[in-house]
């Protein structure tokens, strides 16, 4: 049995994790956290409004909070040796370095998309994205979200371009947009453009635009459960685990 801290278990995430844990018999959810001003919503656990309230032992916390959130975390994480699936994004340099860092002493998951489709089309731009741009596709990522999405550009479209420079070993800028100069396209960089609107729960759409032909690969999110159930698959995975950091490709395999 995994017993789970759900951080941030009052927001449209932390709900539906709550709500699918059932489905998991290896999972106890023991205690969730969130601020003071979120509806508690009748959960069957425990609800505090600090890391430092809980009286419950984890073996890992997920954590689906906000950003302003996770220097506490880390602290909490650090100070009482619990395993961690950070799924928060929006984190800053320093933040991300701190997950690195503390990585050495508990074992760490960190994943700006939990969603079993998009993991495995990271694996996918990874493998195709060298000849595509040797042919000299130009690639863009344009990524849609709901008006209430704090950040932008997405975690995930962060990481799928990531993938493509990690698959054609090249350099690459990330621009988010063109409106402030008139020139040609340079070739060393990665177009990334946010949609805000409505309730979209999440689409990422990669393009390689080359000559007379384009290649145009999309994921569609028609619900958080596919967030959901990948955190718990996650949380499943770190238990008991050996300090280290880790992704959603271990847990896909």
């Amino acid at each position: 049995m995994v017993k789970v801290l759900i951080h941030g278990c009052n927001g449209r995430m932390g709900n539906m994790v709550s709500s699918l844990a059932a489905d998991y018999p290896e999972i106890e959810i023991v205690a969730g956290v969130d601020r003071p001003d979120t509806e508690k919503g009748g959960k069957s656990y425990p609800v505090y409004e600090s890391l430092k309230d809980v009286k419950e032992s984890a073996d890992v916390i997920i954590d689906i909070s906000t950003a302003t959130a996770v220097d506490g975390l880390l602290a909490y994480m650090k100070e009482t040796k619990t395993a961690a699936v950070i799924c928060t994004t929006g984190l800053s340099a320093n933040q991300e370095a701190g997950i690195k860092e503390l990585s050495k002493e508990v074992p760490v998951l960190r994943s700006g998309n939990m969603s079993m489709g998009i993991n495995t089309l990271l694996k996918v731009l990874n493998d195709i994205s060298l000849s595509l741009t040797k042919a000299g596709f130009d690639v863009e990522i344009v990524e849609k979200h709901h008006h209430t999405k704090l950040d932008a550009p997405s975690g995930t479209a962060i990481m799928l371009a990531d993938a493509v420079k990690e698959g054609t070993k090249e350099e690459y800028d990330y621009v988010y947009g063109r409106s402030d100069r008139r020139s040609v396209r340079p070739k060393n960089e990665i177009g990334i453009s946010s949609v805000r609107g409505g309730t979209i729960v999440g689409e990422h759409e990669v393009i390689f635009a080359g000559t007379d032909e384009i290649i145009e690969i999309k994921h569609t999110a028609l619900s958080r459960a596919v967030f959901a159930n990948g955190a718990l698959n996650a949380a499943l995975f770190l238990g008991g685990k050996e300090p280290g950091l880790y992704s959603m490709a271990d847990v896909i395999g």
